[in-house]
């Protein structure tokens, strides 16, 4: 890997579109693969989940990248009212299925939803709720088993819980918090690859305690809180959080 494509991978891994623009003026052309992979496969395979990713992904395809399944352009820009215009052009694209690499929650066979709850796309999501996209799709299923999740399962354990508002918004929209999977494999390939099995959201959001998720232990609880509280359920009073234990 040369000088130049180590500076793009610092670049999408922060989210940094200045760095990426400077990037790109030194001559990197991202219309061709980068160590056998495209520019915009490398941005969204990254560990990072901020605000800053529309403005990458614009720059990229503004530069002549293009993603395997151009059909993501308007959810990955996360542009409400272009996801809108082009649902009402093709009625299709909110049945549409894709396949992407993940860092986290697994998206194989998954739904612009999937997509856009993974990244955080929060105007992408409203616009694909107010059009009428089934809020408990589920994902494809591989060999094992594993798969099977609903949108809701990207956002109750987000980094940084960056996607809060977007578990609020899918459970508004009658989102199950209690729908079962056989199990997950998250962080797909990577050093941080785990397998759980026997999840619902609630389940998944707990997750969040684990060492490699890396997740603040009074978010993990605040999203299981209004996960059982949206399938009627409560639960005791919190007293030991953050866990006095762990924090000797």
């Amino acid at each position: 890997m040369n000088e130049l494509e180590t500076a793009f991978l610092v670049a999408c891994e922060l989210h940094d579109p200045v760095r990426l623009r400077e990037v790109l003026d030194a001559g990197l052309d991202v219309r061709l693969p980068i160590q056998r992979r495209g520019a915009l496969d490398w941005l969204l395979s990254m560990y990072t989940r901020t605000d800053q990713l529309p403005q990458c992904v614009r720059l990229l395809i503004d530069d002549g990248a293009m993603p395997e399944d151009p059909r993501l352009v308007p959810v990955l820009l996360d542009d409400g009212a272009a996801v809108a215009e082009a649902i009402r052009d093709d009625h299709a694209r909110l049945h549409h299925r894709t396949t992407l690499r993940s860092a986290f929650t697994p998206l194989d066979g998954a739904t612009l939803l999937h997509v856009a709850a993974e990244f955080g796309l929060r105007h992408a999501v409203d616009a694909l709720l107010v059009a009428g996209a089934e809020v408990d799709a589920r994902a494809g299923v591989d060999a094992f088993g594993m798969g099977g999740h609903s949108a809701l399962f990207h956002v109750v354990n987000s980094h940084g819980n960056r996607s809060a508002p977007i578990m609020h918004r899918l459970l508004a929209a009658g989102a199950d918090p209690l729908l079962r999977v056989d199990g997950l494999t998250w962080g797909g390939g990577m050093d941080w690859q785990t397998t759980w099995y026997d999840l619902t959201p609630v389940g998944y959001a707990q997750l969040g305690l684990t060492p490699q998720m890396h997740r603040d232990e009074r978010h993990v609880h605040a999203n299981v809180r209004a996960l059982l509280a949206a399938a009627g359920r409560t639960m005791p009073p919190l007293q030991n959080v953050p866990n006095r234990y762990l924090r000797q």
